[in-house]
Protein backbone atom coordinates (compact mmCIF):
# COMPACT_ATOMS: atom_id res chain seq x y z
CA UNK A 1 0.00 0.00 0.00
CA UNK A 2 2.79 2.35 0.66
CA UNK A 3 3.05 5.27 3.18
CA UNK A 4 -0.07 7.18 3.61
CA UNK A 5 0.62 11.50 2.69
CA UNK A 6 -1.15 13.88 4.84
CA UNK A 7 -2.09 16.98 4.28
CA UNK A 8 1.02 18.24 5.95
CA UNK A 9 3.23 16.35 4.15
CA UNK A 10 2.31 17.39 0.51
CA UNK A 11 2.18 21.22 1.88
CA UNK A 12 5.99 20.35 2.90
CA UNK A 13 7.29 18.51 -0.17
CA UNK A 14 6.04 21.41 -2.19
CA UNK A 15 7.97 24.07 0.12
CA UNK A 16 11.71 25.14 -0.99
CA UNK A 17 13.21 23.52 1.58
CA UNK A 18 11.10 20.22 0.59
CA UNK A 19 12.09 20.86 -2.30
CA UNK A 20 15.74 20.79 -1.35
CA UNK A 21 15.24 18.00 1.25
CA UNK A 22 13.75 15.88 -1.81
CA UNK A 23 17.36 16.58 -3.41
CA UNK A 24 19.40 15.55 -0.92
CA UNK A 25 17.38 12.35 -0.24
CA UNK A 26 17.18 11.67 -3.85
CA UNK A 27 20.83 11.19 -4.47
CA UNK A 28 21.11 8.38 -1.35
CA UNK A 29 21.24 4.73 -2.63
CA UNK A 30 18.17 3.64 -1.01
CA UNK A 31 18.80 0.11 -1.53
CA UNK A 32 18.35 -3.19 0.25
CA UNK A 33 22.40 -2.86 1.46
CA UNK A 34 22.10 0.93 2.84
CA UNK A 35 17.85 1.16 3.32
CA UNK A 36 18.25 1.27 7.35
CA UNK A 37 21.33 3.31 7.28
CA UNK A 38 19.79 5.84 4.68
CA UNK A 39 16.76 5.84 6.99
CA UNK A 40 18.05 6.93 9.84
CA UNK A 41 20.16 9.81 7.92
CA UNK A 42 16.96 11.05 7.07
CA UNK A 43 15.15 10.82 9.50
CA UNK A 44 17.77 12.49 12.13
CA UNK A 45 18.10 15.80 9.85
CA UNK A 46 13.96 15.58 8.50
CA UNK A 47 11.95 14.49 11.56
CA UNK A 48 8.47 14.03 11.21
CA UNK A 49 9.07 14.18 7.13
CA UNK A 50 11.20 11.46 6.32
CA UNK A 51 9.08 8.72 5.53
CA UNK A 52 6.89 11.31 3.17
CA UNK A 53 10.40 12.03 2.01
CA UNK A 54 11.86 8.26 1.37
CA UNK A 55 8.71 7.39 -0.02
CA UNK A 56 8.20 10.36 -2.78
CA UNK A 57 12.43 9.43 -3.90
CA UNK A 58 11.54 5.93 -4.42
CA UNK A 59 8.44 6.61 -6.21
CA UNK A 60 9.72 9.03 -8.22
CA UNK A 61 12.37 6.43 -9.42
CA UNK A 62 9.71 3.34 -10.14
CA UNK A 63 7.80 6.25 -12.58
CA UNK A 64 11.10 6.74 -14.53
CA UNK A 65 9.88 4.19 -17.25
CA UNK A 66 5.99 5.32 -17.28
CA UNK A 67 5.74 8.95 -16.74
CA UNK A 68 8.09 11.36 -18.28
CA UNK A 69 8.39 13.81 -15.37
CA UNK A 70 8.30 11.81 -12.78
CA UNK A 71 11.49 12.81 -11.26
CA UNK A 72 9.27 16.21 -10.65
CA UNK A 73 6.39 14.67 -9.39
CA UNK A 74 4.66 14.44 -6.07
CA UNK A 75 2.40 10.61 -6.07
CA UNK A 76 1.60 7.96 -2.98
CA UNK A 77 2.51 4.49 -4.47
CA UNK A 78 -1.13 3.70 -4.97
CA UNK A 79 -1.32 6.39 -7.22
CA UNK A 80 1.73 5.90 -9.68
CA UNK A 81 0.10 2.51 -9.98
CA UNK A 82 -2.82 3.88 -11.04
CA UNK A 83 -1.75 6.61 -13.38
CA UNK A 84 -2.00 6.51 -16.90
CA UNK A 85 1.58 6.19 -18.62
CA UNK A 86 2.64 9.46 -20.17
CA UNK A 87 2.50 7.79 -23.76
CA UNK A 88 -1.26 6.89 -23.26
CA UNK A 89 -2.22 9.91 -21.71
CA UNK A 90 -0.67 11.95 -24.89
CA UNK A 91 -2.00 9.84 -27.74
CA UNK A 92 -5.44 10.34 -25.71
CA UNK A 93 -5.28 14.09 -25.25
CA UNK A 94 -4.03 14.21 -28.99
CA UNK A 95 -7.37 12.83 -29.67
CA UNK A 96 -9.42 15.08 -27.66
CA UNK A 97 -7.89 18.00 -29.18
CA UNK A 98 -8.14 17.05 -32.62
CA UNK A 99 -11.75 15.88 -32.62
CA UNK A 100 -13.16 18.54 -29.69
CA UNK A 101 -11.03 21.83 -30.76
CA UNK A 102 -11.40 24.80 -28.21
CA UNK A 103 -13.05 22.10 -25.80
CA UNK A 104 -12.54 22.51 -21.74
CA UNK A 105 -11.91 18.95 -20.49
CA UNK A 106 -12.69 17.87 -17.03
CA UNK A 107 -10.83 14.74 -15.46
CA UNK A 108 -13.30 13.91 -12.55
CA UNK A 109 -11.30 11.04 -11.32
CA UNK A 110 -7.92 13.42 -11.95
CA UNK A 111 -5.81 11.60 -8.67
CA UNK A 112 -2.30 12.96 -9.01
CA UNK A 113 -3.02 14.82 -12.91
CA UNK A 114 -1.33 12.49 -15.03
CA UNK A 115 -3.68 12.81 -17.66
CA UNK A 116 -3.93 16.72 -16.77
CA UNK A 117 -0.31 17.02 -17.40
CA UNK A 118 -0.87 15.87 -20.98
CA UNK A 119 -4.05 17.82 -21.67
CA UNK A 120 -2.71 21.14 -20.47
CA UNK A 121 0.42 20.06 -22.91
CA UNK A 122 -1.85 20.09 -25.83
CA UNK A 123 -2.15 22.69 -28.11
CA UNK A 124 -6.49 23.05 -29.29
CA UNK A 125 -7.33 22.26 -25.65
CA UNK A 126 -9.02 25.41 -24.54
CA UNK A 127 -8.86 25.16 -20.75
CA UNK A 128 -8.32 21.56 -17.80
CA UNK A 129 -10.58 20.89 -15.17
CA UNK A 130 -9.54 18.32 -12.50
CA UNK A 131 -11.07 17.12 -9.62
CA UNK A 132 -10.83 14.48 -6.92
CA UNK A 133 -12.90 13.49 -3.56
CA UNK A 134 -9.09 12.23 -2.17
CA UNK A 135 -8.18 15.71 -1.13
CA UNK A 136 -4.23 14.65 -0.75
CA UNK A 137 -4.33 13.76 -4.58
CA UNK A 138 -5.90 16.50 -5.50
CA UNK A 139 -2.85 19.10 -3.92
CA UNK A 140 -0.72 16.38 -5.54
CA UNK A 141 -2.00 17.19 -8.91
CA UNK A 142 -1.72 20.85 -8.19
CA UNK A 143 1.83 20.51 -7.65
CA UNK A 144 2.69 18.00 -10.97
CA UNK A 145 0.33 20.28 -13.23
CA UNK A 146 2.41 23.42 -12.03
CA UNK A 147 5.64 21.82 -12.23
CA UNK A 148 5.65 21.52 -15.86
CA UNK A 149 4.10 24.97 -16.87
CA UNK A 150 0.71 24.17 -17.41
CA UNK A 151 -1.61 24.63 -14.52
CA UNK A 152 -5.11 23.50 -14.26
CA UNK A 153 -8.22 24.49 -12.35
CA UNK A 154 -8.13 21.45 -9.95
CA UNK A 155 -11.63 20.69 -7.34
CA UNK A 156 -12.58 18.68 -3.99
CA UNK A 157 -15.42 16.86 -5.59
CA UNK A 158 -17.03 13.41 -5.92
CA UNK A 159 -17.16 12.16 -9.83
CA UNK A 160 -20.75 11.95 -9.61
CA UNK A 161 -21.65 15.29 -8.74
CA UNK A 162 -21.31 17.16 -12.18
CA UNK A 163 -19.50 20.69 -10.97
CA UNK A 164 -18.50 22.13 -14.28
CA UNK A 165 -20.19 22.53 -18.17
CA UNK A 166 -17.28 21.28 -19.56
CA UNK A 167 -17.54 19.70 -23.41
CA UNK A 168 -15.30 16.40 -22.95
CA UNK A 169 -15.69 14.60 -19.51
CA UNK A 170 -12.70 11.78 -18.44
CA UNK A 171 -12.88 9.31 -15.56
CA UNK A 172 -11.17 6.41 -14.48
CA UNK A 173 -13.02 4.48 -11.90
CA UNK A 174 -10.99 2.69 -9.36
CA UNK A 175 -10.68 -0.58 -10.18
CA UNK A 176 -9.51 -1.66 -6.38
CA UNK A 177 -10.30 -1.68 -3.03
CA UNK A 178 -9.67 -2.50 -0.02
CA UNK A 179 -10.06 -6.17 -0.38
CA UNK A 180 -8.66 -6.59 -3.51
CA UNK A 181 -8.85 -5.94 -6.92
CA UNK A 182 -12.60 -5.74 -8.66
CA UNK A 183 -13.84 -7.04 -11.84
CA UNK A 184 -17.50 -6.66 -11.93
CA UNK A 185 -18.97 -3.25 -13.95
CA UNK A 186 -21.29 -2.49 -10.76
CA UNK A 187 -17.66 -3.15 -8.25
CA UNK A 188 -15.96 -0.02 -9.75
CA UNK A 189 -15.31 3.58 -7.82
CA UNK A 190 -17.58 5.09 -8.75
CA UNK A 191 -19.97 2.83 -10.50
CA UNK A 192 -19.95 2.51 -14.37
CA UNK A 193 -23.08 2.83 -15.41
CA UNK A 194 -23.46 5.68 -12.72
CA UNK A 195 -20.96 7.69 -14.34
CA UNK A 196 -21.88 7.00 -17.79
CA UNK A 197 -26.19 7.83 -16.99
CA UNK A 198 -24.26 11.06 -14.90
CA UNK A 199 -23.03 12.59 -17.86
CA UNK A 200 -25.24 11.35 -20.39
CA UNK A 201 -25.07 14.10 -23.34
CA UNK A 202 -21.61 15.07 -22.91
CA UNK A 203 -18.89 13.12 -24.79
CA UNK A 204 -16.80 10.75 -22.57
CA UNK A 205 -14.07 8.78 -22.16
CA UNK A 206 -14.17 6.30 -20.01
CA UNK A 207 -10.81 4.11 -18.84
CA UNK A 208 -11.50 1.06 -17.94
CA UNK A 209 -9.49 -2.45 -17.40
CA UNK A 210 -7.92 -3.89 -20.43
CA UNK A 211 -9.78 -7.40 -19.46
CA UNK A 212 -13.25 -5.13 -19.64
CA UNK A 213 -16.32 -7.77 -20.87
CA UNK A 214 -17.64 -5.16 -23.64
CA UNK A 215 -19.94 -8.04 -24.81
CA UNK A 216 -21.48 -7.66 -21.62
CA UNK A 217 -21.69 -3.92 -21.34
CA UNK A 218 -23.10 -4.02 -24.66
CA UNK A 219 -25.66 -7.03 -25.01
CA UNK A 220 -27.27 -6.13 -21.42
CA UNK A 221 -26.56 -2.44 -20.06
CA UNK A 222 -27.38 -0.97 -23.59
CA UNK A 223 -23.72 0.54 -24.43
CA UNK A 224 -23.94 2.06 -27.78
CA UNK A 225 -20.25 3.72 -27.93
CA UNK A 226 -17.02 2.99 -29.04
CA UNK A 227 -14.47 0.15 -26.94
CA UNK A 228 -10.80 1.26 -27.44
CA UNK A 229 -8.62 -1.64 -26.03
CA UNK A 230 -4.75 0.34 -26.07
CA UNK A 231 -1.32 -1.52 -25.54
CA UNK A 232 2.19 0.28 -25.14
CA UNK A 233 5.12 -1.73 -25.52
CA UNK A 234 3.38 -4.90 -26.16
CA UNK A 235 1.70 -4.79 -22.64
CA UNK A 236 -2.24 -3.98 -22.99
CA UNK A 237 -2.98 -0.97 -20.50
CA UNK A 238 -6.74 -0.33 -20.71
CA UNK A 239 -9.86 -0.50 -22.45
CA UNK A 240 -11.43 2.95 -22.92
CA UNK A 241 -15.25 3.39 -23.96
CA UNK A 242 -16.20 6.48 -25.70
CA UNK A 243 -19.19 8.03 -25.97
CA UNK A 244 -20.75 10.10 -28.38
CA UNK A 245 -19.32 8.04 -31.64
CA UNK A 246 -22.38 7.34 -33.83
CA UNK A 247 -21.62 6.22 -36.89
CA UNK A 248 -17.67 5.47 -36.29
CA UNK A 249 -16.05 1.82 -35.76
CA UNK A 250 -17.44 0.29 -32.68
CA UNK A 251 -14.28 -0.97 -31.60
CA UNK A 252 -11.25 0.16 -31.87
CA UNK A 253 -7.39 -1.74 -30.94
CA UNK A 254 -4.77 1.80 -31.07
CA UNK A 255 -1.10 -0.05 -30.61
CA UNK A 256 1.49 2.50 -29.10
CA UNK A 257 5.53 1.83 -29.58
CA UNK A 258 8.15 3.60 -28.33
CA UNK A 259 11.14 3.97 -30.98
CA UNK A 260 14.34 4.31 -30.07
CA UNK A 261 15.02 7.75 -30.39
CA UNK A 262 11.80 8.18 -27.53
CA UNK A 263 9.03 8.98 -29.84
CA UNK A 264 6.03 6.97 -30.01
CA UNK A 265 4.37 5.23 -33.45
CA UNK A 266 0.72 4.64 -33.69
CA UNK A 267 -1.09 2.23 -35.53
CA UNK A 268 -4.94 1.55 -35.05
CA UNK A 269 -6.94 -1.33 -36.68
CA UNK A 270 -11.23 -1.32 -36.17
CA UNK A 271 -13.99 -3.33 -36.88
CA UNK A 272 -14.60 -1.14 -40.09
CA UNK A 273 -11.53 -2.84 -41.11
CA UNK A 274 -12.76 -5.68 -43.10
CA UNK A 275 -12.45 -9.58 -42.20
CA UNK A 276 -10.02 -11.74 -43.46
CA UNK A 277 -10.75 -15.17 -45.10
CA UNK A 278 -11.17 -18.71 -43.74
CA UNK A 279 -8.15 -19.71 -41.40
CA UNK A 280 -5.65 -22.27 -43.54
CA UNK A 281 -2.64 -24.06 -43.89
CA UNK A 282 0.45 -23.26 -41.72
CA UNK A 283 2.10 -21.11 -43.62
CA UNK A 284 5.96 -19.56 -43.79
CA UNK A 285 5.76 -17.26 -40.72
CA UNK A 286 3.75 -17.38 -37.14
CA UNK A 287 2.68 -13.79 -36.34
CA UNK A 288 1.09 -13.47 -32.71
CA UNK A 289 -0.89 -10.38 -33.18
CA UNK A 290 -0.89 -7.32 -29.86
CA UNK A 291 -2.48 -7.71 -27.13
CA UNK A 292 -4.87 -4.62 -27.34
CA UNK A 293 -5.23 -6.35 -31.30
CA UNK A 294 -6.31 -9.51 -29.42
CA UNK A 295 -8.28 -8.01 -26.82
CA UNK A 296 -10.55 -6.04 -28.83
CA UNK A 297 -11.82 -9.02 -30.97
CA UNK A 298 -9.94 -7.52 -33.98
CA UNK A 299 -7.62 -10.73 -35.26
CA UNK A 300 -9.53 -11.21 -38.10
CA UNK A 301 -9.46 -7.28 -39.54
CA UNK A 302 -5.62 -7.36 -38.77
CA UNK A 303 -5.22 -10.32 -40.52
CA UNK A 304 -7.32 -9.07 -43.73
CA UNK A 305 -5.20 -6.30 -43.46
CA UNK A 306 -1.62 -7.60 -44.08
CA UNK A 307 -2.61 -10.94 -46.25
CA UNK A 308 -2.53 -13.51 -42.99
CA UNK A 309 -4.76 -15.92 -42.03
CA UNK A 310 -5.68 -17.57 -39.30
CA UNK A 311 -4.57 -21.33 -38.11
CA UNK A 312 -8.29 -21.97 -36.44
CA UNK A 313 -11.25 -19.37 -36.34
CA UNK A 314 -10.88 -19.59 -32.46
CA UNK A 315 -7.27 -19.14 -32.09
CA UNK A 316 -5.28 -15.42 -32.30
CA UNK A 317 -2.08 -17.04 -33.84
CA UNK A 318 -1.64 -15.67 -37.75
CA UNK A 319 -0.14 -17.02 -40.40
CA UNK A 320 1.33 -16.45 -44.05
CA UNK A 321 4.33 -15.73 -46.32
CA UNK A 322 5.30 -12.17 -44.57
CA UNK A 323 5.44 -10.44 -41.66
CA UNK A 324 3.72 -6.93 -41.25
CA UNK A 325 6.49 -4.33 -41.02
CA UNK A 326 7.15 -3.42 -37.47
CA UNK A 327 5.62 -7.14 -35.89
CA UNK A 328 7.65 -9.96 -34.41
CA UNK A 329 7.64 -12.87 -36.59
CA UNK A 330 8.65 -16.52 -36.41
CA UNK A 331 10.21 -18.68 -39.46
CA UNK A 332 8.39 -21.91 -39.37
CA UNK A 333 10.86 -24.98 -39.64
CA UNK A 334 8.72 -27.94 -38.69
CA UNK A 335 5.33 -28.94 -37.36
CA UNK A 336 5.23 -31.84 -35.20
CA UNK A 337 2.65 -33.39 -32.27
CA UNK A 338 2.67 -32.31 -29.21
CA UNK A 339 3.80 -35.09 -26.68
CA UNK A 340 6.68 -34.39 -24.30
CA UNK A 341 8.79 -37.15 -25.79
CA UNK A 342 8.27 -35.99 -29.39
CA UNK A 343 9.17 -32.42 -28.70
CA UNK A 344 12.45 -33.66 -26.94
CA UNK A 345 13.37 -35.44 -30.03
CA UNK A 346 12.40 -33.12 -32.46
CA UNK A 347 14.36 -29.83 -30.41
CA UNK A 348 17.23 -32.23 -29.70
CA UNK A 349 17.65 -33.03 -33.40
CA UNK A 350 17.64 -29.08 -33.64
CA UNK A 351 20.49 -28.54 -31.18
CA UNK A 352 17.77 -26.80 -29.45
CA UNK A 353 19.20 -25.28 -25.62
CA UNK A 354 17.26 -21.94 -25.32
CA UNK A 355 13.61 -22.30 -25.99
CA UNK A 356 10.24 -19.95 -26.04
CA UNK A 357 7.04 -21.32 -25.92
CA UNK A 358 4.07 -19.87 -26.98
CA UNK A 359 1.11 -21.05 -25.69
CA UNK A 360 -2.86 -20.72 -27.19
CA UNK A 361 -5.82 -23.00 -26.70
CA UNK A 362 -4.31 -25.72 -24.85
CA UNK A 363 -3.61 -26.65 -21.09
CA UNK A 364 0.20 -26.30 -20.71
CA UNK A 365 2.28 -24.20 -18.44
CA UNK A 366 5.73 -23.18 -20.66
CA UNK A 367 7.99 -23.06 -18.06
CA UNK A 368 7.18 -26.33 -16.37
CA UNK A 369 7.23 -28.03 -20.02
CA UNK A 370 10.68 -25.98 -20.37
CA UNK A 371 12.24 -28.00 -17.39
CA UNK A 372 11.02 -31.57 -18.38
CA UNK A 373 12.44 -31.22 -22.16
CA UNK A 374 15.91 -30.79 -20.24
CA UNK A 375 17.55 -29.37 -23.59
CA UNK A 376 21.10 -29.05 -24.06
CA UNK A 377 21.89 -27.78 -27.15
CA UNK A 378 23.38 -24.25 -28.36
CA UNK A 379 20.78 -22.99 -30.21
CA UNK A 380 17.53 -20.61 -29.74
CA UNK A 381 14.03 -22.12 -31.00
CA UNK A 382 10.43 -21.04 -30.11
CA UNK A 383 7.96 -23.41 -29.69
CA UNK A 384 4.05 -22.41 -30.73
CA UNK A 385 1.78 -24.88 -28.85
CA UNK A 386 -1.79 -24.73 -30.13
CA UNK A 387 -4.53 -26.50 -31.66
CA UNK A 388 -6.13 -26.88 -34.99
CA UNK A 389 -9.85 -27.77 -34.64
CA UNK A 390 -9.14 -30.39 -32.01
CA UNK A 391 -6.02 -31.49 -32.27
CA UNK A 392 -2.89 -30.06 -30.48
CA UNK A 393 -0.08 -28.80 -32.73
CA UNK A 394 3.26 -27.80 -32.06
CA UNK A 395 5.03 -25.67 -34.56
CA UNK A 396 8.96 -25.27 -34.36
CA UNK A 397 10.28 -21.97 -35.21
CA UNK A 398 13.23 -19.82 -35.62
CA UNK A 399 13.79 -17.72 -32.59
CA UNK A 400 12.17 -14.90 -34.14
CA UNK A 401 12.51 -11.23 -35.29
CA UNK A 402 10.76 -7.97 -35.59
CA UNK A 403 10.57 -6.79 -39.13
Amino acid sequence: MGYAFTDDDVTFLRSRHGAKALDIVAALPLDKQTMLSDIAQVRSRYPGHDAALIETALCRRRGRAKLRAAEEMLFTDDALQQATATAVAAHRAAEIAGRYPGAVVHDITCSIGAELMELGARQGIAGVIGSDLDRVRVAMAAYNTAAVGHRATLLLADALTPTSTADVVLADPARRTGSGRVFRLDQLTPPLLELLTTYAGRPQAVKCAPGLDYRLLRERFGFSGQVQVVSLDGAVREACLWTERAGEPTQRATVLRTADDGTVDAYEVTDADGDSSAPGEIGEWIVDPDGAVVRAGLVRNYAARHGLWQLDPQIAYLTGAAVPAGERGFRVLEVTGTGERELRKVLAARDCGRLEILVRGIDVDPDRLRKRLKLKGSQALTLVLTRIGRKGVGIVCDEGRRF
